[in-house]
């Protein structure tokens, strides 16, 4: 079972402070971890490293390639799956891999990658790892994966069909997400045949999903992430944090904490704006995976019911988040009837929007939304 933070739970930062702290030009007074003020009493023998310095975002140029169609690839990929079976720690080493897919004139092309284990529940419940991919510019020039630096790998959890609708699942809600906002992480579909290269069998061939490296994701909104906790609803912008607690509501995820930096980032611009992000939505009750379970303190039944957990003093944003979803009915059932939403059990897009109906049923009126939403926003204490 995760484990989640109440928002409430850190020291809040000023928006200003968080910002800057992302571009490095202010410093901090919190006090260093436990473990580190432990190891202050012993003898240093490792030269301390020079962190890497951060690059300027200067924003994108062009969108990467991957990103620039829907159409899922095939792609074959080739690791020592015993050795990444078995990187189950914080820091796992780099491993070499390689990804190959077909171009449109039908040549193979094969791409060296390295690759490193991620997650916390994925990485020590699911069969196959998620991965964290890395690629060298000289490497990719001239081919699909051109332009990107370290995006995720979101692999099958388990070797059957139901876990792969899960997958599926999630991919839908990152896509909607694109629709109501560019703050939110790009992501493309693609079926992986997995084959590992000590023995060269085929381990699986499933769906997954390759998501947008978050520096990416900052650059192109010309900010760096935000890595201090504490930020609170006073710290970031208001529509864009109405935003993602009204799509968090619709798509009924709890597993989050923009406050804990709990599957979300915060991007700090030069001149003072933090940004929200969401992200990771297996726990949502628009998937509703037989392994998730709501927080154990926020009193709801399943991850089928829907909580409202953005605060009260964002108020005023709360009926434009409405009418985003409201605008944007029409695209995001869409989706489930396009190529991506084939994939789908037709009865699993049947109960997904069922799901989503229930939403609009709650809104059709701005009483209503006051009533059913609005209202049980969260007061501070």
């Amino acid at each position: 079972m995760r484990t989640y933070n109440r928002t409430s739970a850190l020291p809040a930062l000023s928006r200003i402070a968080l910002a800057l702290l992302a571009f490095g030009l202010v410093a901090t007074a919190a006090p260093a971890p436990l473990h580190a003020q432990a190891a202050e009493g012993k003898e240093k023998t490792d030269k301390a490293k020079k962190p890497k310095e951060e690059k300027e975002p200067t924003g994108e140029k062009t969108v990467p390639i991957l990103f620039t169609a829907e159409k899922p690839l095939e792609i074959t990929f080739r690791t020592n799956v015993k050795q990444i079976r078995h990187d189950k720690g914080d820091e796992s080493p780099w491993r070499w891999a390689s990804l190959s897919y077909k171009d449109s004139t039908g040549k193979s092309v094969d791409v060296p990658v390295k690759i490193r284990t991620r997650g916390i529940w994925r990485l020590k419940h699911c069969e196959f790892p998620p991965i964290r991919l890395n690629f060298a510019n000289k490497d990719t020039k001239g081919t699909v994966f051109e332009g990107l630096d370290k995006p995720k790998l979101v692999n099958y959890c388990k070797d059957n069909d139901q876990y792969e609708q899960y997958m599926l699942q999630e991919a839908q809600l990152y896509r909607i997400y694109q629709l109501l906002t560019p703050l939110s992480h790009r992501v493309r579909v693609a079926k992986f045949a997995y084959v590992d290269s000590a023995s060269g069998k085929a381990e699986a061939t499933r769906y997954a999903m390759i998501l947008e490296d978050p520096q990416q994701l900052a650059n192109r909104h010309m900010s760096r992430l935000v890595k201090t906790k504490g930020a609170t609803a006073a710290d970031m912008e208001p529509k864009e944090l109405a935003l993602a607690y009204m799509f968090l509501y619709y798509i009924g995820n709890l597993d989050f904490s923009f406050n804990g930096l709990h599957n979300t980032e915060l991007l700090g611009t030069a001149d003072g704006r933090v940004l929200p992000v969401a992200y990771d939505f297996d726990y949502a009750g628009a998937v509703n995976a037989t392994y998730a379970v709501p927080p154990p303190n926020y009193n709801v039944p399943n991850v089928r019911t829907r909580k409202f957990m953005a605060y009260c003093e964002i108020a005023p944003e709360f009926p434009g988040a409405v009418n985003k979803l409201i605008e944007n009915k029409e695209a995001i059932y869409a989706l489930y009837h396009d190529e991506i939403g084939k994939l789908m059990s037709p009865s699993i897009v049947n109960e997904t929007l069922r799901y989503y109906d229930d939403f609009y049923d709650e809104v059709k009126t701005q009483q209503n939304a006051e009533r059913n939403i609005f209202r049980n926003c969260i007061r501070p204490h």
